[in-house]
């Protein structure tokens, strides 16, 4: 798998996003390539300060930020080199099959949505996220959604946690928002 990293992304990057490069090329050896996305000299620094090389990292220089505090739609349209943008551009090029990033979500989603458009029948895109426990693993489905979705309509955020779990039957059985609302209004 190659994977481009936004490595300015998040809070205090590079510093946490080179660490956290480091731990997942450890340990997970089916990372083919890992492009680190952003200020070359300073994700070299941290590379550096770590004292970690592996023939796997390549660095991508990226010379933007998009701040937290930024619109994340004016951010990418004017943005051109920002590292979430320039990550993304790395997918739809073919030199990489993933964006990790810990910046700003809003950016993310808009860098991918405009850059790799959506699937045909996808209203709009979700944020899946695996969340362990102590005995299992749960999916937490675009926890930043608008309330009021509904499952079953195809193409809806439900209808894609559902597809989810089904897909991966090594998950425990899927309970949407709508399931979880009515468990607390019927529980008595």
């Amino acid at each position: 798998m190659r994977i481009a990293l936004d490595a300015m992304g998040g809070d205090c990057a590079p510093k946490n996003t080179i660490e956290g490069a480091v731990l997942a090329l450890k340990e997970y050896p089916y990372i083919e390539k890992l492009f680190l996305v952003g200020d070359a000299v300073a994700t070299g620094n941290e590379l550096e300060r770590l004292d970690f090389k592996d023939a796997r990292i390549e660095i991508f220089h990226a010379s933007e930020i998009v701040s937290m505090t930024e619109s994340a739609a004016k951010a990418v349209r004017h943005k051109k080199d920002a590292s979430i943008c320039r990550a993304v551009d790395l997918v739809k090029n073919g030199l990489a099959h993933a964006v990790v990033s810990a910046g700003h979500t809003g950016a993310a989603v808009v860098a991918c949505v405009l850059k790799l458009r959506t699937l045909k029948g996808i209203d709009r895109p979700a944020i899946a996220c695996l969340l362990p426990t102590q005995n299992k693993v749960f999916v937490l489905i675009d926890g930043g959604s608008k309330p009021g979705l509904k499952p079953g309509k195809p193409g809806s955020v439900c209808d894609y946690g559902l597809r989810f779990f089904g897909a991966r039957p090594w998950l425990q059985q899927p309970f949407s928002r709508v399931d979880v609302d009515w468990r607390r209004k019927h529980a008595g």
